[in-house]
């Protein structure tokens, strides 16, 4: 398929280039980009699509970091074929899956799997993200060389924290052996005392057991430390504390290799959320109070936060229909992010447009080496099309992920993708899948 983009305002984060032009694709890369370009002259016009997006953006496709596609084992939540449409329908051309499946992607044969099967059924890249302990009981080392060999972008115990620090150290240094980043989900569990809410005033007026700061905060500490003891690179997973925030950005200040993400619930939203037992606002970590909030935000702002993931965690209605304290932890994140992201970030000044495609484009991808989130002639085109301006109503029962787990239906957002290109591909039309 051959591709014409008319007069969109193209960003590119990667060069900070901001101009209004045409981009032409064929052969899944992009061939030119450039202002006024001639269709008869670059194409049969039989062949040729082209796409008006006069008024819109046109950006690189969006990177996800983190994600959980629950294949294999858990198909009946997510699978990579419904996980990659609902990703392609929030404007992410490329994501990056946990390990935490089942059984646990541990192994270079279960990485193949998944690169198989993207290969077969995805709608936009697919990247295995390899578990840092075998099986994720943190007592042993997985194959960390092997599976980087079969193709995964990371390791990472996420869902559970590697309790053993010994075991850590070793992780961090094998995996820069293998120039393979440590992605750690940090949460100190013999702090955690049964909580599965902010310890505070909600904890307290809906009489559950509260989860202090401090289980983030300690383990980000220690693994930082451990990092800095090795040399080693570290990416903190889901940083949601203001304490957190801190750490991170001293630890920046001192050259230690560390990089985080945050998510969008956790500058969207704060534990009020989760008012009326709210269990599609139950997540892990849980959401934090306003001051938290603002500290997340102020992180994006100075660069502390290199990235926006969604930590895209689909669950059965069944498993969240349930008393809280029994409600597993997480919701979608793919079809809401951008929107929020312009909803909470741009429309109030926090950050530019630019600025925020850039923590979901070119800087997760970089954290690990993808080669994606920009556009450059001669390069694959991933791309997205949304207008920032066009407000639109959150309908979680239009989803088209497998899972509707969201706090976010009503909501008043921005920036729907209206066409999403994957390698050339068009993948998402004018608003709907192809």
């Amino acid at each position: 398929m051959n591709i014409l983009i008319k007069q969109g305002r193209v960003l590119n984060p990667a060069t900070n280039l901001d101009q209004v032009m045409d981009l032409y694709i064929a052969d899944g890369v992009v061939q030119k980009m450039g202002e006024n370009l001639d269709a008869s002259a670059l194409s049969d016009s039989k062949e040729l699509t082209v796409i008006d997006a006069a008024g819109k953006v046109v950006s690189p496709g969006l990177v996800d970091m983190h994600c959980h596609l629950r294949d294999p084992g858990f198909e009946y939540k997510e699978d990579i074929e419904s996980g990659t449409r609902s990703a392609a329908m929030g404007g992410f051309t490329s994501v990056a899956c946990m390990p935490n499946t089942n059984p646990v992607i541990d192994n270079a044969p279960l990485v193949e799997y998944i690169l198989n099967r993207a290969a077969q059924v995805g709608s936009v890249n697919v990247y295995p993200i390899g578990a840092v302990s075998r099986g994720l009981k943190g007592e042993l080392l997985a194959d960390i060389g092997e599976m980087k060999f079969a193709g995964v972008v990371a390791i990472s115990d996420d869902g559970r924290p590697v309790e053993n620090p010994s075991l850590m150290r070793r992780a961090l240094e094998y995996a820069s052996m293998f120039d393979t980043t440590v992605i750690s989900h940090c949460e100190e569990l013999s702090l955690l005392d049964e909580g599965v809410i902010n310890e505070g005033y909600t904890s307290t007026h809906l009489g559950l057991k509260g989860i202090s700061n401090a289980v983030e905060d300690v383990m980000i500490a220690r693994d930082i430390i451990l990092a800095e003891t090795v040399g080693a690179p570290l990416h903190i997973a889901h940083v949601s504390t203001r304490g957190g925030v801190e750490l991170v950005r001293q630890a920046k200040r001192r050259g230690v290799r560390v990089t985080c993400e945050t998510c969008p619930h956790y500058f969207s939203l704060d534990d009020s959320a989760v008012e009326g037992f709210n269990t599609n606002a139950k997540m892990n970590p849980p959401l934090r109070t306003k001051a938290d909030v603002a500290a997340v935000i102020e992180g994006l702002k100075d660069g502390t936060i290199d990235a926006i993931a969604t930590d895209h965690a689909p669950h059965h209605v069944d498993e969240k229909n349930v008393e809280f304290a029994q409600a597993l932890n997480g919701i979608v994140g793919f079809e809401t992010a951008l929107g929020l992201g312009i909803a909470y970030l741009v429309k109030p000044g926090h950050l530019t447009l630019m600025e925020l495609l850039r923590k979901m484009t070119v800087n997760p991808a970089g954290i690990l080496s993808l080669g994606k989130g920009m556009l450059a002639e001669h390069k694959p085109a991933d791309i997205v099309i949304f207008d920032p301006e066009e407000a639109y109503t959150v309908d979680v029962a239009s989803f088209v992920s497998r899972s509707k787990n969201s706090p976010y239906d009503g909501y008043t957002l921005y920036g729907k993708p209206l066409y999403t290109i994957v390698g050339g591909r068009l993948v998402v039309d004018h608003g709907v899948l192809v």
